[in-house]
């Protein structure tokens, strides 16, 4: 075998490795000034968690803390390891805890690390188990964050929510004043100020700077960032869903919403507020001084209705904060309530856009007959009382339409044989049977759109009711009859297993509705096939007309079940009244006979004037009848 031996380069080789690592461990190892603000932060942590165990402080304002020339040293170190906020030893040090403020509307709970709203819990309302007294929180749990993100002259990025704010509590009267600030000296600092006013749902929020110039970048503006994922409030998740969205005000009072689905994003200019809605409960940042651009998200986290019950949406908004002479100002403030149309609309902020009551004339109709009416009604009587009568109201409002429509069926349907003369006279000439057909209308002094029209005028009606009875807060968690929430389902069976498009549950006012809806239309569909003239394809219309009575229903049956009973009520009176109307017309108001005898008469005198359109459609189809002759030749 042979000998080792020892080998010069490699004993030099070791030496030379030995030698750097000595020199990279030098090099490294902390400097006093490190190891002391090491040892301070230790030292402040160990504070926090032990005052955390003793202070329960809730309203009280914070004393000012004792220092030492050393706590001093100590405390100016381990701000400046934070990005160069500072404290002076003459003032509060900053330190875990919490300042609750409370007036009747709500309790709030503000938290020191990061200086946002913890906890919003709504005093007057409680969960959909309105029975297991549990209040709606809107913000708890840290399923809400308020963000700064703050660059300093040294190109870092400091995040507000991680930082501690010092708490000073006043009362201004009834007011309660919250002043947060994040110092990085005596009268340098980040502040946020809270003010709560007695028996109100607004609370005044404002964002200033001050000496900040010298410590953050200003060459652009800070963000401002908010989100929050919205809890399940009410008792069908598939409502609440189609009805939280993210809302917002821009422009010049524009307004808009982004769009429902996952990972939507919206990103307006001048905006004033932005809403995290959720069906019947909303929280809402405003601000007096638009936020230039915004980027505004919106994710659905219902995925599955059966297993996704806990949380709703997830909202997310940026905005940018911009420097004015170095510093931010901005007069803001939030909203924690009801999305209750009467009480937004107080705040004169353009709130109550809000509520989805339709666009143009339905929404008209809402605003301006709806809401009043029924708010009229509601505060003398029970609400499902309420409704019924209000029901009444509209659908006698509307009754003359309806015997407008009914005489103009009745008219027709005098005319039809005469049509049906018509038809097999010129069956062979579909134009001319049109040019016949028209001059007996005008001669016998019939309108044959009289029918349609108002039926048309009805709809907006009808519409703005599928909006109103959803959007209406009022009815929420207000009994009726077998019904514990008006504006929930009425489950009266709760089945074991899950049908697609219906749902878990048998509701019954949708039931009632769905009868109705059967026996109007049963009603109403012979006399409009007797008034209908006889033309080709007739036979599968009237087959599609009798189809249409069993599909209404049942469209009716499955759409209602998981809405709201107030809206099913409403369609169940509505329908109810409606064929009491047309009983009362068809039998005892419009004589078929006095009918007959007036278009005999009517044809004994002279045509009527045709009206511009009738003149128009006598002239295209004339000018259509003598291009098809001059095809034949």
């Amino acid at each position: 075998m042979e000998e080792k031996k020892f080998d010069l380069n490699s004993i030099i080789g070791f030496v030379l490795i030995f030698g750097i690592l000595i020199w990279i461990m030098y090099q490294n190892q902390p400097s006093d000034k490190e190891i002391a603000a090491e040892k301070a932060k230790k030292e402040l942590v160990a504070k926090q968690e032990a005052q955390a165990k003793t202070d329960k402080t809730k309203t009280a304002v914070l004393p000012v803390a004792a220092t030492t020339p050393g706590d001093t040293v100590q405390l100016a170190q381990l701000q400046k390891t934070l990005g160069g906020f500072a404290y002076s030893a003459t003032l509060p040090s900053a330190k875990e805890g919490f300042t609750t403020l409370e007036n009747e509307k709500m309790i709030l709970k503000i938290a020191n690390k990061g200086g946002y709203i913890v906890e919003t819990t709504l005093k007057e309302f409680k969960k959909f188990e309105k029975n297991s007294g549990q209040l709606v929180e809107l913000i708890k749990d840290n399923n809400s964050n308020l963000n700064i993100q703050l660059q300093t002259t040294d190109n870092r990025t400091l995040n507000s929510k991680d930082l501690y704010f010092e708490p000073t509590l006043t009362k201004n009267g009834a007011d309660q004043i919250l002043t947060m600030r994040l110092k990085a000296g005596a009268n340098e600092f980040l502040e946020y100020k809270y003010i709560l006013k007695s028996n109100d749902y607004l609370v005044g929020f404002d964002i200033r700077s001050q000496g900040l110039n010298k410590v953050l970048n200003s060459a652009k503006p800070l963000d401002l960032q908010w989100d929050l994922k919205s809890y399940r409030n009410e008792k069908s998740v598939s409502i609440e869903k189609r009805y939280a969205q993210l809302e917002y005000e821009y422009g010049d009072e524009k307004y808009s919403s982004v769009s429902l689905g996952v990972g939507k994003e919206d990103t307006p200019e001048k905006v004033s507020y932005i809403a995290f809605k959720q069906h019947f409960f909303t929280a809402i940042l405003a601000t007096d001084k638009a936020f230039e651009k915004s980027k505004l998200q919106s994710d659905d986290l219902v995925k599955d209705e059966k297993i996704d019950t806990t949380y709703i949406k997830q909202f997310r908004a940026t905005v940018p904060l911009a420097f004015t002479n170095g510093e931010v100002d901005y007069k803001m403030s939030w909203y924690f309530g009801p999305s209750d149309y009467k009480i937004l609309k107080s705040y004169d902020k353009n709130f109550e856009k809000i509520i989805p009551l339709g666009w143009g004339i339905f929404g008209w109709i809402n605003k301006w007959i709806f809401i009043p009416l029924f708010g009229f009604l509601s505060s003398y009587i029970a609400y499902g009382i309420a409704i019924i009568i209000f029901t009444i109201i509209i659908k006698l409002a509307m009754s003359p339409i309806t015997y407008k429509s009914f005489l103009s069926q009745a008219k027709m349907k005098v005319l039809r044989p005469e049509i049906t003369e018509l038809g097999e006279k010129f069956k062979k000439d579909p134009m001319k049977k049109q040019q016949e057909t028209m001059k007996l209308y005008n001669k016998a002094g019939v309108n044959p759109m009289a029918g349609c029209i108002p039926a048309l005028i009805q709809l907006p009606f009808m519409y703005a009711s599928f909006q109103f009875f959803p959007s209406a807060f009022e009815l929420r968690q207000k009994s009726f009859l077998w019904a514990d929430d008006l504006s929930s389902f009425d489950a009266v069976v709760k089945l074991p297993f899950h049908i697609p498009l219906y749902g878990d549950h048998i509701s019954l006012f949708p039931i009632l509705a769905a009868i109705a809806i059967f026996f109007y239309m049963k009603m109403t569909s012979g006399d409009q096939q007797m008034a209908a003239p006889q033309q080709e394809g007739m036979p599968d219309m009237a087959k599609m007309m009798k189809i249409m009575i069993y599909v209404s229903p049942l469209m009716m049956l499955i759409f209602f079940n998981s809405y709201g009973a107030g809206l099913s009520l409403y369609n169940f009176i509505s329908n109810l009244i409606t064929i009491g109307i047309m009983f009362v017309i068809k039998n005892y108001i419009v004589d078929t006979d006095k009918i007959h005898a007036q278009i005999q008469e009517n044809k004994l005198k002279e045509p009527k004037k045709q009206s511009k359109f009738q003149q128009r459609l006598q002239e295209v189809m004339e000018q259509q009848e003598a291009v098809k002759k001059q095809n034949k030749k």
